[in-house]
């Protein structure tokens, strides 16, 4: 019995060599198949990343498949999706990220989100310098708490959440479609993670919570959610993210593959 994937739980630093990446992300999902697996030199020699060094190239396939390829029918969605808006790329990325690394899950989907909820709608790099102190107590040397806390804000930041990259930094509540709204839920149901799908930091971390997350379920593409007092009915219009991806991009979930196979793997 294959095992469910689930978020990432290990504190680790990735961040510091790879924030969002946005483009860097929407490239990849352009060129992802499911066999063979990808060659770092492949990716380097066709300049799927620009003028990447090789030694950069390797970094953001390292991370790319921790962030994106956990979820194998969230790639291959992601891999066919046609003219994706923007803001929904960015939280997507944004959503992968906070899979696949629980600081900047905590920070965006806890943090963020409780100083927004208590009328604090702005954060300076001391206060995050602080915050991630105290993630880890004696566990980072001062110059990697700043490089962290940066990294953090500046992810924010691409995602939408903060409105500017210099302190003061307002505290964002970015516009959410329907479908990526719908993506989110189809991929959180596929995994293991903690909270429920009414209550978690994926949705917190975008302003989605509480009755106003139950009215924008009601409209999202394949949901079919209904309150009755305290009862709640989650329905399911599809079996699975895959099949949610067929529905709404036809042969979005076809893993793609390459005629001739590959040597050496990253």
């Amino acid at each position: 019995m294959s095992r469910r994937p689930s978020e990432t739980t290990q504190v680790h630093t990735r961040l510091l060599k790879c924030a969002l990446e946005v483009e860097d992300s929407r490239a990849y999902w352009g060129r992802w198949r499911a066999e063979p697996a990808i060659d770092s030199q492949e990716a380097f020699d066709e300049y799927w990343f620009g003028a990447r060094s090789l030694a950069r190239v390797k970094v953001l396939l390292t991370n790319f498949r921790a962030r994106f390829d956990v979820v194998a029918d969230a790639v291959a969605v992601l891999s066919q999706w046609p003219h994706m808006d923007p803001g929904t790329r960015k939280l997507i990325c944004h959503w992968h990220l906070q899979l696949s690394d629980p600081m900047y899950r905590r920070f965006t989907g806890e943090y963020l989100a409780e100083r927004r909820e208590r009328g604090r709608h702005e954060v300076a790099r001391d206060l995050v310098i602080a915050w991630v102190d105290d993630q880890g107590p004696g566990r980072w040397t001062t110059a990697t708490r700043i490089q962290l806390a940066s990294k953090l804000m500046s992810c924010a930041f691409a995602a939408g959440l903060l409105a500017t990259n210099r302190d003061p930094r307002q505290i964002l509540v970015p516009r959410v479609q329907d479908d990526a709204l719908a993506y989110l839920m189809y991929l959180l149901r596929s995994i293991d993670f903690q909270g429920s799908l009414l209550t978690n930091p994926y949705t917190t971390s975008v302003g989605l919570d509480g009755r106003f997350l139950e009215e924008r379920l009601a409209s999202a593409p394949g949901l079919k959610f209904q309150r009755q007092g305290d009862l709640q009915d989650f329905g399911w219009a599809y079996p699975g993210l895959a099949a949610w991806g067929t529905a709404l991009f036809g042969e979005a979930t076809r893993p793609k593959t390459a005629v001739s196979s590959l040597e050496g793997t990253l």
